[in-house]
């Protein structure tokens, strides 16, 4: 059965400290098995398992310097990897 779409967003300005007390939060509860984001007007919970897509960028324009971490997976991983696929001709 398909996933409801479900997604959180948040943004605000922080120190260099206080991204890292985040970074390390997300990490703690990766390692957990459970992440869980909210705010004032949003949340959402996952629970990952099994192997993770990592992607790691990081660009400089002019003065502006950013860097972006996706990480992902699949629920239900074991049955993506039970699907034949088949190639008509």
């Amino acid at each position: 059965m398909k996933q409801e779409k479900k997604s959180f967003r948040h943004e605000s300005l922080q120190d260099a400290k206080s991204i890292e007390k985040i970074l390390a939060a997300i990490s703690e509860s990766l390692g957990k098995g459970k992440l869980q984001f909210s705010d004032e007007e949003d949340e959402i919970t996952f629970q990952p398992e099994g192997l993770m897509n990592l992607k790691l960028s990081a660009a400089q324009d002019g003065n502006e310097q950013s860097f972006n971490i996706k990480v992902s997976w699949q629920l239900d991983s074991d049955k993506l990897k039970n699907k034949t696929l088949k190639v008509g001709h």
